[in-house]
């Protein structure tokens, strides 16, 4: 192997802000799963049961990955309001993305959620005080460019439908701002346990006399697949920020 090539990988992945890519890119991968996961059962299984069995997977994961080791600290917190917060725009997200692929194309649908860095880039200075460069500005703005191209507002091809995963980017924009504010005060863990029992009494409260248990083992599989695949990408993009 080439000694140089490896030094220059390990002190990328050495730096902070390599290891965040670096989550970051394994967070996008997972999503994608998830993305793919959700266009399927979403035509089989109503959108509120997905939610339920999503949020119910990523609760109990969490506990008990974390719960034997932290206890009741795995709930404290001291921004309560703010967590639950953030917990009710990641469920909006997960309502507005499954809505929105019942009628779009995966590949449509997951390409406006891409106007999300638009978004944050331009609420990072308001909210967070931080300032983005210029080349930051140019990479979101050609994201938005292509954003317009596939939607085509005002176009023959422009579906109302293209308003749910629009409103699920607006929602998770907000979501990513609010993450990256308790993320100094707030234990990862905690963070991500208050947002999936947050999500499950949510969707709880959603229940209806059509939801059924699904058919098949492969089925059930891939539900509880849907929660483990978004509870970890969340979890590594909390440690992202």
């Amino acid at each position: 192997m080439n000694s140089k090539s490896d030094r220059a990988s390990a002190g990328w992945l050495a730096s902070p802000r390599g290891q965040g890519n670096a989550l970051v890119l394994v967070t996008m991968l997972l999503f994608a799963g998830y993305d793919a996961l959700s266009k399927y059962l979403a035509h089989l299984y109503p959108v509120s049961e997905l939610l339920w069995v999503r949020y119910l997977t990523h609760a109990a994961f969490m506990l008990a990955l974390f719960g034997p080791g932290m206890g009741w600290r795995l709930l404290a917190t001291r921004r309560p309001l703010l967590q639950v917060t953030r917990a009710l725009l990641l469920v909006a997200v997960t309502f507005f993305v499954m809505h929105g692929l019942r009628h779009l194309a995966l590949a449509d649908a997951t390409a406006i959620v891409f106007l999300t860095p638009l978004l944050v880039t331009a609420l990072s200075g308001p909210l967070l005080g931080e300032k983005p460069r210029l080349q930051h500005w140019l990479a979101v703005m050609a994201g938005f460019g292509g954003v317009l191209i596939i939607v085509r507002p005002g176009g023959s091809a422009f579906q109302a439908a293209a308003l749910f995963p629009l409103a699920a980017s607006a929602c998770y924009s907000l979501y990513q701002i609010l993450t990256r504010r308790v993320h100094d005060s707030e234990h990862p863990a905690t963070s991500h346990f208050i947002t999936g029992l947050v999500g499950l009494v949510v969707a709880s409260l959603a229940w209806q006399a059509s939801w059924t248990m699904p058919t098949t083992l492969g089925s059930a599989t891939l539900m509880v697949l849907l929660g483990l695949l978004t509870g970890t990408g969340h979890y590594l993009l909390i440690h992202a920020f």
